[in-house]
């Protein structure tokens, strides 16, 4: 779990009496409500910037290129899939995650800055000493939302909003429709560019090309505003969106299994973060163990010149008592 604004100076230091006055207290940082409170994350902006792009080249470019029975069918499906995956995206961006007694409070009052000379850590018996409110037991505190969320999973930068209890299932279920519409998105750009290849005029279904006269020309756009354009300004689009939309798909798809895995060990994201955490620091302390008793089992080779090989023998020997008492013996490990 990340900590807020730990005071890394040496408490030793002192200030001046000159300079006390000049000395200003950190400043105390307001909580975030949910994931349309300032500051936006530039990853947010690309996430619907990217969704943009999918919609207007889905329904103004590429659904028109299809037949009207399979064109009226992708309209609906698509149409379907797209308007919910912004639906429960929405919810998982305006639902705020905090905790309950986080949520009475008010947000307009400022979080301090955590002093790690008062507290060792954040939350402590189940108490977190910023929000200064009791909390649950699977409850973290968010440096980047600064306050404690209820069944903390991560901070996603792409709804930059903290995923938690409250909107797990939403942050879930969008990840999963959006998965479902970039599949759509894939097989209509493939169906495009194979129809391209074998048969061109199937794309030219639409009753405004009769207007066209040069097979190098198409109409976007329609059939609301057709947009006249040569073939290279069609294979550019079509390139950048198989580019986009295949990333996209990859990314979001090993999120998706990764989720599925974490569901089937009932894991949140950050229990499997500090699991792998101690893992990698228990590494280290193993090869080092190994390591030690490799050296232990080693057979010590002799000197040369026949001289034979140094051993480890116990001596006892006598100490001395006070008031003329026999010597107590006692033992000692001693190269000879």
């Amino acid at each position: 779990m990340k900590l807020m604004g730990i005071c890394c100076k040496s408490q030793r230091q002192v200030i001046p009496e000159n300079l006390g006055s000049s000395v200003k207290t950190p400043p105390h940082h307001l909580s975030r409500v949910n994931g349309w409170s300032p500051p936006l994350h530039f990853f947010q902006v690309v996430c619907w910037a990217i969704f943009l792009v999918m919609c207007v080249t889905s329904f103004g470019i590429f659904i028109p290129f299809l037949p009207l029975d399979w064109k009226l069918a992708a309209y609906a499906v698509m149409g379907a899939v797209f308007l919910f995956h912004m639906l429960v995206h929405l919810i998982a961006v305006t639902i705020d995650p905090a905790e309950v007694n986080v949520r009475l409070k008010s947000y307009a009052q400022p979080v301090p800055t955590f002093d790690r000379s008062k507290h060792a850590h954040v939350i402590q018996n189940q108490y977190c000493h910023l929000c200064e409110v009791t909390v649950s037991e699977k409850a973290k505190h968010c440096s980047s939302c600064n306050k404690c969320v209820s069944g903390f999973d991560h901070h996603c930068k792409w709804l930059n909003n903290c995923v938690g209890s409250r909107n797990y299932w939403f942050f879930f279920t969008s990840v999963a429709s959006a998965l479902c519409g970039l599949f759509c998105l894939m097989v209509l750009l493939l169906y495009v560019v194979i129809q391209n290849f074998v048969n061109p005029t199937k794309l030219r279904m639409d009753p405004l090309y009769k207007d066209v006269r040069s097979s190098n020309h198409w109409l976007l756009f329609l059939p609301l505003c057709p947009v006249q354009v040569k073939t290279p300004v069609v294979i550019f689009i079509l390139t950048v969106a198989l580019l986009l939309g295949s990333t996209s798909f990859v990314l979001l798809g090993h999120l998706l299994v990764f989720h599925l895995y974490l569901m089937a060990k009932h894991l949140s994201t950050f229990e499997y973060m500090m699991q792998a955490r101690f893992q990698q620091n228990q590494v280290p302390t193993r090869r080092e163990g190994l390591t030690l008793l490799k050296e232990k089992g080693r057979p010590k080779v002799g000197l040369p010149g026949g001289t034979p090989p140094r051993a480890e023998q116990t001596q006892v020997c006598c100490v001395a008592r006070p008031s003329g008492r026999a010597p107590l013996p006692t033992s000692r490990l001693v190269s000879v």
